[in-house]
């Protein structure tokens, strides 16, 4: 025929995956900050059986990728790994995170999560949150769940994790407080003193980076009861419905459920 072979094709016989593609954009539509394998996940748990490549075609396809901000810090040398707790109640992790209403006031958010399991254990927002405040909030997640033998956080920048109330609350109940090292070991005066770095807590600076990422920056708080309210909602989708890499795509709540399956069939 004497026709170019460049412009010469079989009709694609492809289907246009109408189904599985607005199942992609309505996951996205729900979690706007989910990039693709955990949206495989999420299709999956609706009964599509699809590889994950062709998620990834679709999803470049629609042009929904998933913006970062800035370039990746990398760590030069080794570092050495923070040992994993093989049971939960063994280790938690607590930390604040800030945040500002729509007309500028700030609050703070006091996190805490299980190291072995990642739950969230306590999303409390106020505009103080006092060391008295920590130990009360700690007190009632005891009080439902028993007590952990490790706490871990910061000792600098969190002052109120070094406040005589929670020096008087470990004392009392006699869990193992453990204090990050600061990056500047011999400093005698608290004023020069720096943080330490993310990852010596990094389970707890791994869920603050979720939570900004796909709930605090993603909304607009008018009063503080607006952000109490979408911090309860948010809490309650990351334990029971959000998947979780580390946990092999399951979400905390069914990770415990599956040891708790475990030891009884082991």
């Amino acid at each position: 025929m004497q026709v170019d072979r460049s412009t010469v094709r079989y009709p694609s016989r492809r289907g246009d995956d109408a189904e599985l593609r607005n199942a992609i954009k309505r996951v996205l539509r729900e979690r706007r900050r989910f990039g693709c394998r955990r949206v495989h996940v999420m299709i999956a748990r609706e009964g599509f059986a699809v590889n994950h490549k062709k998620v990834r075609r679709i999803y470049t396809e629609e042009k929904l990728q998933v913006r970062r901000g800035g370039g990746r810090k990398r760590a030069l040398g080794t570092r050495k790994p923070m040992v994993l707790p093989d049971g939960p109640n063994q280790r938690w992790s607590l930390d604040f995170v800030s945040d500002a209403l729509t007309d500028g006031r700030r609050f703070r958010i006091l996190t805490v999560v299980d190291d072995f399991s990642r739950e969230n254990l306590v999303l409390v927002a106020d505009t103080s949150l006092s060391g008295q405040r920590v130990a009360r909030e700690l007190d009632r997640v005891i009080a439902e769940r028993g007590m952990p033998k490790t706490i871990v956080s910061d000792n600098v920048l969190c002052t109120e994790f070094t406040s005589m109330a929670i020096l008087k609350w470990v004392q009392n109940t006699g869990i193992d407080w453990h204090y990050i090292a600061s990056r500047r070991p011999a400093v005698v005066c608290l004023q020069t003193m720096r943080g330490g770095k993310p990852q010596q807590n990094g389970f707890i600076e791994s869920f603050n980076g979720k939570l900004r990422d796909e709930c605090l920056n993603e909304t607009l708080f008018a009063t503080l009861g607006d952000a109490r309210k979408t911090l309860e909602e948010w809490q309650d989708d990351y334990n029971w419905r959000r998947p979780h890499s580390a946990l092999g795509n399951l979400t905390p709540m069914e990770f415990l459920e599956r040891r708790i399956i475990d030891k009884m069939t082991a």
